[in-house]
C-alpha cells in the first residue's frame, strides 16, 4: 500500500496567503444579517465581504482577521463553510493602481478567477482580495514589481483601525 504524502498549501510554502471563509446561505431575506451577528459578540472582524447569488442560495465569501476562530464559530452556528487560500495584495497610491496591478498579473500570464476590496487599510493602503489561477506565480509577478502581497498577520495588525 502506498502511503499518501499530506497535502501542501501554499501557506505551508510559506507564500504570504490570506485564508477565505465561503458561507454557503439560503437565499431568504435576514441571512446575511443573521450571518454577520454571529461576530457581534466576539473579537473576530470581517475584513471583507463579497456576496455571490444564485437562485437556490447565495455564497458569501469573508475575510475574517481570525479565520481559525472564525471557522469555529461559523460552524458551531450550522453553516456549512469552505476555506480557499487566496493573495491580499496592498494597492498603489494613485488612480491607476487597479490597471498597474491588473497589467502586472498579465505579463506574468496569471488569471484572475475573482477579486473584492478590503474593508480595511493593512499599513495605510488600499487592497485587494484576488484569487489567482497560480498563487506562487502571481505572488513571484507581484514582488518582481515592488508590489507589496500581504499575509494573514499583516490583516490581524488592523485591529487597532
Amino acid at each position: 500500500m502506498m502511503e499518501l504524502e499530506p497535502l501542501q498549501t501554499a501557506e505551508a510554502n510559506d507564500y504570504p496567503t490570506i485564508r477565505q471563509q465561503s458561507v454557503f446561505i439560503e437565499n431568504r431575506v435576514g441571512q446575511l444579517l443573521r450571518l454577520t451577528k454571529l461576530f457581534d459578540q466576539t473579537e473576530i472582524r470581517i475584513l471583507a465581504v463579497s456576496v455571490v447569488y444564485s437562485v437556490d442560495c447565495a455564497i458569501v465569501r469573508m475575510i475574517l482577521d481570525d479565520p481559525d476562530k472564525g471557522y469555529e464559530v461559523l460552524t458551531q452556528s450550522g453553516f456549512q463553510v469552505s476555506e480557499t487560500e487566496l493573495i491580499a495584495v496592498s494597492l498603489p497610491h494613485g488612480k491607476r493602481a487597479l490597471l498597474h496591478t491588473w497589467a502586472t498579473l498579465l505579463g506574468g500570464e496569471i488569471n484572475i478567477h475573482y477579486t473584492y476590496p478590503l474593508l480595511v487599510r493593512p499599513k495605510g493602503f488600499a487592497a485587494i482580495a484576488v484569487l489567482p489561477d497560480s498563487i506562487e506565480g502571481a505572488i513571484r509577478v507581484l514582488r518582481d514589481r515592488n508590489f507589496e502581497v500581504l499575509d494573514q498577520r499583516a490583516l490581524l495588525d488592523t485591529r487597532d483601525e
